[in-house]
């Protein structure tokens, strides 16, 4: 920190405003003696505002860069796995070969849920929508975990975040299951965190040896990865909010995966596929275009509010998206609309100029439209797992920058900040059924 101060001035009154140096990112002015002052300050959507401390992440928009504890996200996505990421987004940097044995295997053990939780199934409809089932299923969790809550103490923040880390596959797992009318797959102990839950998406209980794709579950684990944080988002500032009350953590994180539910959220990919729905074939593209320039409908999955320039998971998510495309062989004349759609996005002057780019949705809804028979499934784990995905981060947002805290006192919850499993929409609608993961 900096003893530089900004200087306000207000009927002839002045006052010293602390200005805070982060290790990236802009300097923070703090600005809580506008109080004392008799004025609030005015800031719409928090554009230029910090809430939080944090040492998680860290995005520039405008080089299109993202980073976790300090690592880029291309690197992370690329060379290390999934719950090795969590392990950093909780604890500060990725685990050395011992810490990630004892953390794998913390997860392993609770993957399983409590055989209760399966009555809660039979309370929705069949054809309800799989985030209505998980914010309920999820809250649930509430009525079955009375322990470990004090998130002043560390060791009980850890395990109800590891809890959450590897339930939540599980019960996104059951949601789809139970659209289905399918009996509900155990998770199993031998399989990795993805393999397993494909396995729990996708094998039948009469199967003694299902064959997971490793190409597709390495597509699904870099799924999670790419949405494992993302800051101070709606999701994480739901999470946190709600967790300054006090609240039960099982029931904030519910609360954040309502936030995730939203098309402007976590329900962004599920848009894009109604989209490519709502164009209908090939043919129909350069009309559509032509309706996006003239305002007339949105483009969705193009462009991003944060990033000005290319999302930086994209490029990753373009790579797995082709790799699986070619691995599966799918005729899907809904995929060939969608490549269409990219072409023109990344030649057209129009697009280019205003950097409207594909972003990480419009891969990841292609991917889960081949690699599932689904409307939308998305990487149920914001392991907010933020998403996150939906614990799990420990603290929360705006990596390696030093912010001013908001008058709500909501960083004394600093458990629940960020990674809440970003479940990102299990979206797992009834529909297009082919069974592609199992070999």
């Amino acid at each position: 920190m900096t003893e530089k101060t900004a200087k306000l001035l207000v009927d002839g009154k002045e006052y010293d405003l602390p200005i805070l140096e982060g290790t990236l990112g802009n300097p923070v002015i703090d600005v809580s003696a506008f109080q004392s002052a008799g004025y609030w300050t005015y800031d719409p959507g928090f554009k230029v505002t910090a809430p939080v401390e944090s040492k998680i992440t860290y995005i520039d928009g405008a080089k299109g860069q993202l980073l976790h504890r300090g690592y880029p996200i291309e690197q992370l996505a690329n060379n290390a796995e999934y719950l090795e990421v969590c392990y950093a987004l909780m604890f500060g940097d990725l685990p050395n070969k011992e810490q990630k044995e004892d953390f794998y295997q913390k997860v392993t053990n609770h993957t399983a849920v409590h055989d209760q939780l399966r009555r809660f199934f039979e309370g929705f409809r069949r054809d309800a929508h799989p985030m209505a089932i998980m914010i309920g299923v999820v809250g649930a969790l509430s009525a079955f975990y009375h322990n470990n809550l004090d998130v002043s103490d560390p060791k009980q923040r850890e395990i109800t975040a590891i809890r959450l880390i590897a339930k939540m596959p599980t019960i996104a797992a059951m949601c789809y299951r139970y659209t289905q009318g399918q009996p509900f797959v155990y998770p199993r102990n031998d399989f990795a965190y993805a393999e397993n839950f494909l396995h729990m998406m996708f094998s039948t209980p009469s199967d003694p040896n299902p064959q997971i794709d490793p190409v597709l579950a390495k597509a699904m684990d870099k799924i999670f990865t790419l949405h494992a944080d993302h800051e101070q988002n709606a999701s994480t500032s739901t999470v946190r909010l709600a967790a300054s009350t006090g609240a039960n953590p099982y029931a904030c994180i519910s609360s954040g995966i309502s936030a995730l539910w939203g098309p402007s959220h976590g329900g962004a990919n599920e848009a894009v596929l109604k989209m490519l729905d709502e164009i209908g074939s090939v043919e129909n593209v350069p009309e559509f275009m032509e309706k996006v320039k003239r305002r007339e409908v949105k483009l969705m999955g193009f462009g991003h509010r944060v990033y000005k320039n290319f999302d930086p998971r994209a490029k990753v998510m373009k790579e797995t998206c082709d790799e699986v495309l070619e691995l599966l062989g799918i005729d899907d004349p809904q995929l060939e609309l969608a490549m269409k759609l990219e072409q023109i996005a990344l030649e057209d002057p129009y697009f280019v100029e205003r950097n409207l780019y594909p972003n990480v949705d419009f891969y990841s809804g292609i991917i889960l439209k081949g690699l599932v028979p689904l409307v939308g499934l998305a990487s149920y784990q914001k392991c907010t797992l933020h998403r996150s995905k939906s614990v799990a981060h420990v603290k929360c947002t705006q990596a390696k920058q030093s912010v001013i805290l908001l008058s709500l006192r909501i960083d004394k919850l600093k458990f629940l900040n960020g990674y809440w499993l970003s479940i990102k929409n299990p979206v797992l609608m009834a529909g297009f059924f082919t069974n592609p993961l199992i070999t």
